[in-house]
């Protein structure tokens, strides 16, 4: 009888997958070297090569549809600490509008808090919004509030880091006063970016901004004339009585504002009660005040179609 071959072919079977074993773990190491090797080779080419435009690390302050040669306005709208529902409603109102060719800055102003409430939903305001100026001033609307405004600009903005002027031109505005902000650019566009006093002309039957002054609906001057009232002595001497009237007088005392511009009528009062400052609502709206009331801001709102740019969306129905 012969031997049975069955011990040295399991010794065989057992020598061939060690083998087999040995050479998957050496062409593990093999290839493991070489993703590393490849792995680090494009780690360094990446890290040499120039980022995209797009790249998440070139992050741009400018808004969609400008540049840095656009028009910079700052609007500051002057109202109370108080006033935290109407402030929510005009960022509503404003963030909505996208001018093109400018960066517009809407910023809310008032003097110092003087409530415990006030500085906790105030801080909240600005860490959410960063839209808030407050003023080293008492609350007052005809005893100084605007030279504080304006007299403050150049120390906020001027800024080796940005342009200069870090704004072309600085509005100052009323919180019962709509503006649209692409009919404003478009007419500030042809007019010089110095020396400018633009906005509605008092008396309102008045058409020569030369006489008299702007109504405090909303007017507009050049940087350099804030940087005036900064620096000037005629302002700081001259501070109570009706603000706007006030500012007028300001600018005739220091010969300045040779450039001027009379907005009206494409700003004017709310058509109702009809006075001589009042107008019908028209297309060629720039600015409406007195918009002392939600019907009266609502009506507005509905002949200028604000939100007929409303997507659809199966999350909501309005008809």
């Amino acid at each position: 009888m012969k031997p049975s071959s069955k011990p040295s072919e399991g010794k065989r079977f057992i020598l061939s997958s060690l083998t087999f074993i040995f050479f998957l773990c050496a062409l593990a190491s093999i290839n493991e070297i070489r993703f590393e090797s490849l792995f680090k080779l494009g780690r360094c080419a990446l890290s040499n090569a120039p980022l995209p435009l797009n790249s998440s690390s070139e992050m741009s302050t400018l808004a969609p549809n400008s540049s840095s040669d656009d028009i910079r306005i700052l609007i500051g709208i002057l109202t109370l600490p108080d006033q935290y529902h109407r402030r929510h409603f005009l960022r509503l109102i404003y963030g909505t509008q996208t001018p093109v060719g400018a960066q517009v800055d809407v910023k809310f102003v008032f003097c110092n808090l003087t409530k415990e409430d006030q500085k906790v939903l105030v801080a909240l305001e600005i860490m959410r919004y960063d839209d808030i100026i407050i003023l080293n001033c008492k609350e007052n609307m005809n005893n100084g509030k605007t030279y504080t405004f304006f007299s403050s600009l150049p120390e906020i903005f001027n800024s080796s880091d940005r342009p200069y002027p870090p704004y072309h031109y600085v509005m100052k505005g009323d919180d019962d006063t709509y503006l649209r902000l692409d009919k404003l650019v478009e007419s500030l566009r042809p007019l010089p970016r110095e020396d400018l006093y633009y906005g509605y002309v008092i008396p309102c039957p008045s058409m020569d901004p030369f006489v008299h002054y702007m109504s405090g609906m909303g007017y507009l001057v050049s940087w350099d004339i804030a940087e005036w009232i900064r620096e000037s002595e005629i302002p700081k001497n001259h501070l109570e009585g009706p603000e706007d009237k006030i500012f007028g007088e300001w600018l005739r005392d220091g010969h300045r504002a040779k450039n001027r511009f009379n907005a009206k009528w494409s700003m004017y009062n709310y058509p109702e009660p009809a006075t001589r400052c009042t107008h019908e609502l028209w297309p060629d709206t720039i600015a409406v005040h007195l918009l002392k009331n939600q019907e009266k801001w609502i009506h507005t709102l509905k002949y200028f179609n604000v939100t007929t740019n409303l997507k659809p969306s199966k999350l909501y129905h309005i008809p």
